[in-house]
């Protein structure tokens, strides 16, 4: 188990850097940007066309609304988001951090069964909408922000971090479609190590337990009457920011709970002889050795 300790001296080293943060204008995303923002980042505000006043609100309340711009995006349409990108770097000259924090649940169980008038299972649009979003826009995001803020062969502090959750290593809640994207999302964590390193730059990720947002407005007071440890916008975004500038971070993933942080990747690492034995750990790493002495995985052609 590896805690770890957020230490808020490091935030000042955020000072005139450039955050593009997805969903940011409520919730972890608002809260991610003002806390930027007020160590002296400039901010864009990425968020659905919809949200524009809700923001541009949240602009008025920062410490330097100056140095924070709105560019709407839907993060699963391309042509918006990398607009979107293309502002902030008109704007602001760069990008050094991004937080593809933007993320949505199902509103109704995509396992129960609707029929239609002949008896027939209707296809579930709900579900495939989570997924879009969670995982193709999450993707989308850190393609853009691979793109763009890449600097191979040089020491840098450009940084991504991609928004898992606890659902990303435990599935057991029923959101069926929220777990299978945040499950996804830890996948694409693992799989961008290797090109994000020869880009020079870090991708990290943080999954938050229940924190008090619109998804979880359902059952968060109930939770609370529980007793049950849960954590605050304002927490997720320490712990996101901490990441984003600790320059010795790479390929780890923060669960924030509360009072509780744990590294989880380095942990699961650890685990793995008494997951699945040593000699298979063996195997593995000689499998993985394969790949690299032959650049990589061959991909199959197309048909």
């Amino acid at each position: 188990m590896t805690s770890i300790k957020i230490n808020p001296s490091l935030f000042a080293s955020a000072s005139n850097k450039t955050v593009l943060i997805t969903g940011a204008a409520r919730g972890i995303g608002a809260a991610t940007a003002a806390l930027f923002n007020q160590q002296g980042a400039n901010i864009i505000l990425t968020d659905l066309p919809q949200f524009e006043d809700v923001s541009n609100e949240l602009i008025s309340t920062f410490s330097s609304p100056d140095r924070a711009i709105f560019a709407p995006a839907n993060i699963v349409r391309w042509d918006e988001l990398s607009t979107a990108f293309k502002s902030g770097i008109q704007r602001f000259g760069g990008i050094d951090i991004v937080v593809a924090n933007a993320g949505i649940m199902e509103s109704s169980p995509i396992l129960e069964f609707d029929v239609d008038e002949n008896g027939d299972l209707k296809e579930d649009e709900e579900g495939g909408r989570v997924i879009d979003v969670n995982l193709k826009g999450t993707l989308n995001t850190l393609r853009l922000a691979l793109f763009y803020l890449q600097s191979p062969g040089i020491s840098t502090t450009k940084s991504i971090i991609l928004l898992g959750s606890t659902s990303s290593y435990f599935g057991g809640t029923g959101v069926t479609a929220y777990v299978a994207s945040k499950h996804g999302v830890l996948g694409l964590l693992r799989a961008s190590q290797s090109r994000a390193t020869e880009l020079g730059i870090r991708v990290n990720a943080i999954a938050p337990f229940l924190t008090p947002t619109h998804i979880t407005a359902g059952f968060a007071e109930r939770w609370r009457e529980e007793g049950l440890e849960e954590n605050t916008p304002e927490r997720v975004a320490s712990a996101i920011a901490y990441v984003s500038l600790d320059e010795s971070r790479m390929g780890e993933c923060i669960l924030v709970a509360g009072r509780y942080l744990r590294e989880m990747e380095d942990s699961r690492a650890k685990l793995l002889p008494t997951w699945i034995g040593n000699d298979l750990v063996d195997f593995m790493a000689r499998a993985m050795q394969f790949f690299v002495g032959i650049g990589g995985y061959v991909l199959p052609k197309k048909y």
